[in-house]
């Protein structure tokens, strides 16, 4: 439960690092630049651990489309509360897609869904 909520937590970083940005059009690039870094430097600090932590449990590949997932939500939030941007039907189905993928990566297929590192293994 807790690679998820790190990566929630890491996207809503990643997604005001790559978005949040625009709010400020007339701030210059030169401001903008390095304030989009060290959002993104926040957003590592979640990330790193999370995979870590996750890399227990589940496959890269599994791990990766879980992000992509939580992505998708969390800028779904973020586009709407912060750019007034609306779900539209499209997009609604294009996610529907996304999820379907979630399904597939995590159903059990033979040599896939292992453990990318030993339970005992440090961070």
């Amino acid at each position: 439960m807790l690679t998820p909520i790190l990566l929630i937590i890491s996207n809503i970083f990643m997604t005001l690092a790559w978005y949040g940005h625009l709010k400020f059009e007339s701030s210059p690039l030169w401001l903008v630049i390095p304030a989009s870094w060290a959002v993104a430097l926040l957003e590592y600090a979640f990330q790193v651990p999370a995979n870590r932590i996750g890399a227990r449990k589940f496959s890269v590949t599994q791990l990766k489309i879980m992000q992509e997932c939580i992505t998708l939500a969390v800028f779904s939030v973020i586009a709407y509360f912060l750019f007034g941007q609306k779900l539209t039907v499209n997009t609604a189905i294009s996610y529907a897609f996304v999820v379907a993928a979630v399904y597939f990566a995590f159903s059990k297929d033979k040599g896939e869904g292992e453990a990318v590192v030993a339970e005992e293994d440090s961070l």
